[in-house]
């Protein structure tokens, strides 16, 4: 745990460093994007060691291993076709069974798209990125590695949603769903996010939510058709994530705070000398007015219903097997919106205790994820390396 928490501590401050809107000048480098570069990749390289060194550490690890060698076989597995390619071709290249370059290549990929996702998108790198850690997101990514590089895909893929991109973010969804086929959600659930919603179109979207309560076994029967293999097993029990809830109800009031904050402010602009207030005004219109054509409010309107989606989900569909992996395709987002709303703060004290009270609440949020993280479902402690330990047999040496 020690090593962990060191590992969180030095990478939020190697990232406190940079500024993802650096200054930037013709024919030259300045020394904050200097910064951003040596930040940047020292962070990368300490969290893609920490991943590729690992051994049996994740709750899957020998789960992997196990596909890993029947691909090899070329037995049935049930993994996609990315992930099958992937194993034979590195197989193939090392010329004997090297689960170790599969997993340090996952780590490589899934750390180096997380990266650059939150630096072009967030508002707030340093933020996003402690967020990152303490939320829990990379400590996640030794378990079902294949699902955390589609999640690393997913926040990557929301520029081109706010952007209207559709063929780039088809196309990476595509790609993505080759390696975890549960990411081509996303392709309806973020369309259905950054669309323009009225409020008779909520209320109907309300009416249908009410078919997860009556219509159970129908729902049932499309996840079975999307995993056969999730038949007459304990993963079709279900259940849902009281910790995600909270957090989707924490960021919805905190969305709520922030707008009743700027609204009032507005309406004590308007109040005002209009000499004073015309820029402020004209930025608060532009940031709630959410069928404006700024960026910042396409961002804002796309985050807050990702947010209800991710709530809606978890409380009316606990009934299905996969919720938690839909879930979370939506509240990643929280790393981006959290800052995001912060930006819109405008009075500094509001602004600081509104940080300092997310800060806290991610703090505790890790610590709690800590205490955990020798369970099963999480097994990422104790933490072991192939320079000093040996793999557990797996299925088929016990066979």
């Amino acid at each position: 745990m020690i090593l962990y928490i060191t590992v969180a501590a030095v990478t939020a401050l190697l990232a406190g460093m940079v500024n993802c809107r650096p200054a930037i000048q013709p024919y030259r480098m300045t020394r904050q994007q200097m910064c951003n570069r040596i930040c940047l990749f020292t962070v990368f390289l300490i969290l893609f060691a920490l991943s590729a060194c690992r051994l049996n550490v994740g709750n899957d690890y020998a789960k992997y291993v196990e596909f890993m060698h029947l691909v090899n076989c070329n037995a049935y597995v049930p993994t996609e076709v990315g992930f099958n390619l992937l194993v034979k071709l590195l197989y193939g290249l090392s010329g004997y069974e090297n689960y170790l370059l599969v997993f340090a290549v996952y780590a490589f990929t899934t750390v180096g798209i997380f990266l650059l996702a939150m630096y072009e998108q967030s508002e707030d790198f340093p933020l996003t990125f402690f967020l990152f850690m303490a939320l829990g997101y990379y400590f996640q990514t030794f378990s079902t590695v294949r699902y955390y590089l589609a999640l690393a895909l997913a926040l990557y893929s929301m520029k081109f949603v706010l952007r209207r991109q559709w063929v780039r973010f088809i196309l990476l969804i595509l790609l993505g769903a080759a390696f975890h086929k549960s990411l081509l959600v996303v392709i309806p659930l973020y369309i259905l996010a950054v669309l323009p919603w009225k409020k008779w179109q909520l209320a109907v979207g309300a009416l249908f939510c009410t078919t997860f309560i009556f219509c159970q076994d129908f729902y049932l029967k499309l996840v079975i058709m999307l995993y056969p293999t999730y038949e007459d097993t304990e993963y079709l029990e279900g259940g849902t994530s009281y910790i995600n809830i909270m957090r989707c109800m924490a960021v919805l009031i905190l969305a709520g705070i922030v707008f009743l904050t700027q609204k009032y402010g507005k309406k004590a602009c308007r109040e005002a000398p209009r000499t004073h207030c015309a820029e402020r005004t004209r930025v608060m219109q532009l940031v709630f007015d959410s069928g404006g054509s700024g960026s910042c409010s396409k961002e804002m309107h796309f985050y807050f219903y990702l947010n209800l989606g991710a709530l809606v989900l978890y409380v009316f569909c606990s009934f299905l097997p996969i919720i938690s992996r839909i879930g979370y395709y939506l509240t990643v987002s929280h790393i981006l919106y959290l800052p995001a709303l912060l930006k819109q703060v405008e009075n500094e004290r509001q602004r600081k205790v509104l940080r300092a009270g997310i800060l806290m609440a991610a703090v505790l949020y890790f610590a709690v994820y800590m205490g955990r993280a020798d369970n099963d479902g999480t097994l990422i402690l104790p933490y072991k390396t192939f320079f000093f330990h040996d793999m557990v047999n797996i299925l088929s040496d016990v066979n």
